[in-house]
Order: structure tokens, then C-alpha cells, then sequence
């Protein structure tokens, strides 16, 4: 199916976060009450059509931080070969294993090529017997953990996105702005317009039963506490109920 335009009218709404009096919360409710679900294994194409069955992992993941490596180094730590397809054996799983540098010098988990498809080296392919994906996903499940705790901090966000505006009013005082909205094409940079395929966009990615503030609450609460998440399903749950035309994704079954 074709994606839907970039553009088209949103509903937002704006609200302390109850945490911090210094930041306001700025959420697109069209996107966060969409039925947009992840359909890895179930008809997504992937982003390059070279690599069909990795889904978005075809560029490996940018660590935010040095504290988002380590953490999820310390999950690495606990992989075997049953969850990991590309786990060196032998020896001891070096940083080297798994860390590249981009052009810019920025570090990224490893890319790697396995059956003429290139991923992140931590991607199983498909016909795996400890199941295709993401190792450090599949870890979390059998630990009964949410794959946030074990995935690079891009992985898990995705598809939402979070960004931060500083804000000065009339009257000269300043907020941060903290916005969640919706991962386009455009959260990837200037090449997400060269991607062969991409899912927020897409109709046969909008079939969850359940909207999706419901569906990512673990990630919206990561990304914004416990306090802001639940002011936050408030208006999404009215939002809902209000039957608006902008409280549809275009995207969305109509």
C-alpha cells in the first residue's frame, strides 16, 4: 500500500509536565492515538528492498550516549549463541564484536552481511532457530524484561520521537519543550526520503486493536515518567472519545 503524506493536519496538546514546573510537554495526539503497531514478520518490506527481511536495522543502531553503550553492553554480557546467530565462539565477546565507528566518528553497533543481507550484527535472520530479530529483544522476552532495558536507546524509541526545544516567553521567562510525536521518514535525517520503504505511513501498519499511547506505554513512560504518562493517556483517552477527523491518523482504517 502507498503511505500516506507527510503533512496533514495533527491535533497536539500541551501540558506541564507534573515532575518538572520547567518543562511542558508538547504531544501529537493523532499520532499517539493512531492504531499503529511494529508488523516485523508480518508484512513489513524493510527500509532498502536490498535487505527485505530486517526490517529497520538495515544501518545498525547510534548509541545516544556513552551510557546507553554501556548499558547495553552489560546485556551483551548475558547472550549466548542459542539467542544470538552471530555470536563469536570461543572467546570472550570483545566491544570490537559488535561497536563500529561511522564516517563521522560516531559509534554504532556493527554492520555486518549474512545471506546477502545487511543488519546489525545483533539482527538473527530469518530461519534462526532461536528466532529471527533482534537478540537483545528476544533476550528481554525470555527475561520477562521490556526489550527497553536491553536495546540501544534508538531502537526502543522508535516509532516515537522525542526532541527538545528551549522556549522563552513574553514575559522572559524560559521552559524546555519536550515533544512526542511520530518517527517519520524525517526523524532519519535527510536520506529517510530515500528509504524504499517505510511503516508510520503505512495502512497495513495501522491495524493494532489498541491505540498506541496504550500499546507504548512502557516506552512513553521511559520517556516521560510515570506523572507525565499518565496526565498524558487523560487527554488521549478524550481525544479519543471526541471522534475529532484530526483524532485520525490518515493512515488509520476509516
Amino acid at each position: 500500500m502507498p503511505e500516506v503524506p507527510l503533512d496533514f493536519p495533527r491535533a497536539w496538546v500541551e501540558f506541564v509536565n507534573p515532575a518538572d514546573a520547567d518543562e511542558v510537554f508538547r504531544c501529537d495526539l493523532t499520532w499517539l492515538t493512531s492504531s499503529y503497531h511494529c508488523i516485523f514478520g508480518q508484512g513489513c518490506a524493510g527500509i532498502y528492498s536490498s535487505s527485505p527481511d530486517v526490517g529497520c536495522c538495515t544501518l545498525g543502531a547510534h548509541f545516544a550516549d556513552e551510557d546507553d553503550e554501556t548499558r547495553v553492553a552489560g546485556y551483551v554480557d548475558q547472550l549466548t549463541p542459542e539467542l544470538w546467530q552471530q555470536m563469536p565462539t570461543g572467546r570472550k565477546v570483545k566491544r570490537s564484536d559488535w561497536v563500529e565507528k561511522d564516517d563521522e566518528g560516531e559509534r554504532k553497533t556493527l554492520v555486518t552481511e549474512v545471506g546477502g543481507q545487511q543488519a546489525c550484527v545483533f539482527h538473527n535472520r530469518v530461519g534462526f532457530s532461536g528466532g529471527a530479530g533482534c537478540a537483545l529483544h528476544i533476550l528481554a522476552l525470555r527475561q520477562g524484561a521490556e526489550p527497553l532495558e536491553t536495546k540501544p536507546d534508538v531502537c526502543w524509541q522508535l516509532p516515537l520521537r522525542r526532541t527538545f526545544r528551549d522556549v522563552e516567553r513574553t514575559d522572559g521567562s524560559t521552559y524546555t519543550e519536550v515533544s512526542i510525536g511520530e518517527y517519520d521518514r524525517r526523524g532519519w535525517g535527510p536520506g529517510g526520503h530515500d528509504l524504499d520503504w517505510y511503516c508510520t505511513g503505512n495502512p497495513v501498519a495501522h491495524a493494532a486493536p489498541e491505540p498506541l499511547y496504550v500499546t507504548s506505554r512502557a516506552e512513553l513512560v521511559a520517556l516521560m515518567g510515570e506523572a507525565g504518562y499518565a496526565e498524558l493517556a487523560e487527554h488521549c483517552d478524550e481525544h479519543v472519545r471526541s471522534r475529532s477527523r484530526l483524532a485520525i491518523h490518515p493512515a488509520d482504517p476509516h
